[in-house]
């Protein structure tokens, strides 16, 4: 079936699914393939539950009916359907992405530009191959804007991504030491995600820059992008008000804008969001009131009050760079009388050991209170100092933790999602 007329069917369902577990009445499910699941196997079952058409390789063995779509590639579809569908909206889309803190930058910008225009963002984790179709295919006519956040472990997915969503304006959060076993090397991170400039530069899009950044100044010289930061002749003059404490005020055209996020590290993500406002012409004081009513949710620096005691679970990812502002921050608060807890950094490959036992040494010269570890590769680390313990589970390191919980006052928890860190909070909150 020619795209064409897919999205004619599309355009009769209610939504899109691609897992028939959940599959919705009058929807529109593709039967997608991975290392461990065949969507082709759930289809017929995805029909049962009232999805009106389903998308299914060529192969699959299912009878013609005239609610069933043979494809060669059903990933390969669903991506052609989105590109399509993006073009007939005629929207701006921004897109965004980075190592470290472009989900939070993402929910920021949409809750500025909500202020005055019917936004479509992201949700969740959607930012990958599939997730990103998927996000675009949620586009409707009321909506006026949409921001798509872009993941990526390897060279050429920004570049894919970029072609599937047709961004006409891109903002890379930075460049850290993330995915270093896929990129290979922090080179490889700084090409990959800028393949997102390459994309803007080669169809007249719009670059915004952090002009702090002084790598993405050099990467985008020449190319007129939109630079905001600390210094007067940048496009966006957006200055620091308090650097000395966690306190995130920033000052724009003699407005303050106050913030009840946690860490340091989020005050470019806050400066971005104003510079999309004011690009996008919202009102200065709808930006302020959105900024301050922003909370940080789903374990990114979210601050949790326990039996008096303030936790910063930090638990949504976790990389070199991230971790190094993370206990950054964390140290500007009271750190002798503070606990870290740190989970593995996954996905580094060779670079591993050495970059877990820079966080440690990190942490000793910072002088907090108690540093504990999770995780093999940490263990594995031959680190050590009187206040640093190391525990293989979860369980283990709750029980040695709790013993002296009532002797901290600020408790920091970091590491990879595949950690699952937030299972000490559910630990401490059931006690």
């Amino acid at each position: 079936m020619k795209i064409d007329s897919l999205y004619t069917a599309f355009l009769k369902t209610t939504s899109v699914s691609t897992d028939s577990r959940t599959v919705e009445k009058g929807a529109l499910f593709f039967a997608l393939k991975g290392p461990r699941f065949n969507g082709n196997q759930f289809a017929e079952e995805a029909l049962e539950k009232g999805a009106k058409y389903i998308v299914v390789e060529q192969s699959s063995g299912l009878k013609k009916n005239d609610r069933i779509v043979f494809v060669k590639n059903p990933l390969i579809t669903l991506q052609q359907l989105a590109k399509y569908h993006r073009k007939k909206m005629k929207l701006p889309i921004i897109a965004i992405t980075g190592s470290n803190g472009k989900t939070t930058t993402k929910e920021l910008i949409r809750e500025v530009l909500s202020k005055k225009y019917s936004v479509l963002a992201t949700k969740g984790n959607f930012n990958n191959h599939i997730g990103v179709p998927l996000t675009l295919l949620q586009l409707k006519k009321h909506h006026e804007i949409g921001i798509i956040e872009m993941g990526a472990n390897h060279l050429q997915e920004i570049q894919t991504l970029c072609e599937i969503a047709q961004p006409d304006w891109g903002y890379i959060t930075n460049f850290g030491k993330a995915h270093l076993e896929g990129f290979g090397s922090e080179e490889g991170v700084i090409k990959g995600k800028s393949e997102l400039y390459q994309y803007l530069i080669k169809n007249q899009g719009k670059i915004v820059v952090n002009g702090n950044d002084s790598k993405q100044v050099k990467l985008t010289k020449g190319h007129k992008p939109i630079v905001f930061g600390n210094q007067e002749n940048y496009c966006f003059y957006i200055s620091t008000q308090d650097t000395k404490s966690n306190r995130l005020i920033l000052k724009f055209k003699e407005h303050l804008f106050s913030s009840p996020l946690h860490g340091i590290y989020n005050l470019n993500n806050l400066a971005a969001s104003i510079t999309f406002g004011a690009l996008f012409d919202v009102p200065l004081s709808h930006i302020q009131e959105a900024i301050k009513a922003y909370k940080s949710t789903n374990n990114r620096s979210q601050k949790i009050n326990i039996k008096g005691i303030q936790f910063i679970l930090d638990a949504y990812n976790a990389n070199p760079s991230s971790m190094e502002s993370a206990l950054d921050s964390f140290s500007r608060i009271d750190p002798k009388k503070s606990a870290v807890v740190l989970g593995d950094m996954l996905e580094l490959g060779d670079y591993s050991k050495q970059a877990h036992e820079k966080i440690l040494e990190d942490s000793l010269k910072l002088q907090f209170q108690s540093i504990y570890t999770l995780g093999g590769d940490f263990k594995k680390t031959e680190v050590i100092g009187s206040n640093i313990k190391k525990f293989d589970s979860m369980e283990t390191l709750y029980q040695s933790f709790k013993k002296d919980f009532s002797s901290w006052k600020h408790i920091l928890i970091k590491g990879s999602r595949s950690m699952k860190m937030e299972k000490l909070i559910e630990f401490f909150q059931a006690d």
